[in-house]
């Protein structure tokens, strides 16, 4: 499956984080936009950030986006915005510890409503991260082919 892999990218926790889990999906036979790889490799304008991560977003059959911090990334929103307009199937994860209670959601709930998928992964490792978003779009990739309105939950 190629994933469009969306989160924040601003420290060198994140951009780590970012690429381990990256390293593990594509292990898992998946091809993998991670927009920090090109935005490091050459300078570029804020103009050329953003066509790229929008094709990055059209070449990608889903959008995996992470939902951590108490407000996640706008950057990230909106790529999860944008795609949910091109009607590409959204899975959500979040490892952080904070949350907030029924009704709304653990966090904005225009995020986990457009959203296909929402796993929480709270105190995982890396490499459980990378299995449950593999075997969430796996179940996501059964359940788009006859409801693209399939939601699966925490494991």
């Amino acid at each position: 499956m190629k994933i469009y892999f969306a989160g924040p990218l601003f420290t060198a926790a994140e951009r780590d984080f970012n690429a381990a889990v990256v390293e593990h999906l594509r292990l898992y036979g998946h091809g993998v936009f991670l927009p920090q790889e090109s935005e490091q490799k050459m300078l570029v304008t804020a103009r050329d950030i953003f066509f790229n991560d929008v094709r990055g977003i059209d070449w990608a059959d889903v959008v995996v986006a992470n939902m951590d911090q108490p407000d996640p990334d706008s950057g990230t929103c909106w790529e999860c915005g944008y795609a949910y307009g091109k009607q590409k199937p959204i899975l959500l994860y979040r490892t952080d510890i904070r949350e907030e209670k029924a009704p709304f959601g653990p966090y904005n709930l225009m995020l986990h409503q457009a959203a296909n998928a929402v796993i929480n992964l709270q105190w995982k490792s890396v490499d459980q991260i990378a299995e449950a978003i593999d075997a969430a779009l796996r179940t996501l990739y059964e359940g788009t082919q006859s409801s693209p309105s399939n939601k699966v939950k925490s494991p």
